[in-house]
C-alpha cells in the first residue's frame, strides 16, 4: 500500500460531532450524588414494630393447674417463649438458656418467664409440669383450648403449624423468638438468650 493511498484513506474517514467536555468537578459531583443516593437506599430498614403490636390479654391454664392471665405477670419483667414439649432440640435449649439467665439474675430477682405451648393437644398442664421440672421454677408453662390459645398466638405474632407427618409423633413448626415484656406487660423487644447469661441478666435487670 502506498503512503499516498494511506493518507487519502485517513482523510476520507467520517468524523463524529465533538462531545462537550464536562469539568472534572462536575463529573465528581454526579458520582458523589449517585453514591449518596445508593447509600441512603440500601441503608433503609423497616421500622421496629410498635410496642402495642406485640402482646395482649390471655386466659390460659398454668402447669400447676391454676388459671392465669396477663395480669398475673404485672409488676415484674418477664420473657415469653412459644414452643412444645415434644420439640426435638430448640425448645429445651432455649428454656435452658432462659433458666441460666434467671439463675445469673439471682434467686431473689422479681423476674420470670412464660412458656406457651403451640401443641395444646399433647401439652396438658400435667405434661408441662413434668417437662418444666428440669428448668428454673420461675418459668410458668401455660396451655389451654385452641379457642383460647390461637388469639394469643396472633397477639404475639407467632407462626405455628403442625407438620404433615401422620401419627402422634408429629412436629410443629413455630416461631422461636423470645420476647421481653416490661413490668407493665408491654413489649420491649426480642431478647437474645443465647449470649453469656451474665450479659443477658444485666440487660434484663434494667427492667426490674
Amino acid at each position: 500500500m502506498s503512503k499516498s493511498y494511506a493518507k487519502s484513506s485517513q482523510k476520507g474517514r467520517a468524523k463524529g460531532p465533538d462531545l462537550p467536555k464536562l469539568p472534572l468537578f462536575a463529573i465528581g459531583g454526579v458520582f458523589l450524588a449517585a453514591f449518596v443516593a445508593l447509600v441512603a437506599f440500601t441503608s433503609l430498614k423497616p421500622p421496629p414494630p410498635p410496642a402495642s403490636a406485640i402482646g395482649g390479654p390471655f386466659q390460659l391454664v398454668a402447669h400447676n393447674g391454676q388459671t392465669v392471665t396477663e395480669k398475673d405477670f404485672l409488676g415484674r419483667p418477664f420473657l415469653v417463649f412459644f414452643g412444645y414439649t415434644h420439640c426435638p432440640d430448640i425448645c429445651h435449649t432455649t428454656l435452658f438458656e432462659i433458666s441460666e439467665v434467671l439463675r445469673a439474675l439471682g434467686p431473689k430477682a422479681n423476674a420470670g418467664a412464660l412458656f406457651v405451648t403451640v401443641d395444646p393437644e399433647r401439652d396438658t398442664p400435667a405434661v408441662l409440669k413434668d417437662y418444666l421440672s428440669n428448668f428454673d421454677p420461675r418459668i410458668v408453662g401455660v396451655s389451654g383450648e385452641r379457642a383460647q390459645l390461637d388469639p394469643m398466638l396472633k397477639e404475639y405474632r407467632i407462626y405455628s403449624k403442625k407438620a404433615a407427618e401422620s401419627g402422634e409423633d408429629y412436629a410443629v413448626d413455630h416461631t422461636t423468638v423470645v420476647y421481653l415484656m416490661d413490668k407493665n406487660g408491654r413489649f420491649v423487644s426480642s431478647f437474645n438468650v443465647g449470649r453469656k447469661p451474665a450479659d443477658a441478666a444485666r440487660d434484663l435487670e434494667r427492667y426490674l
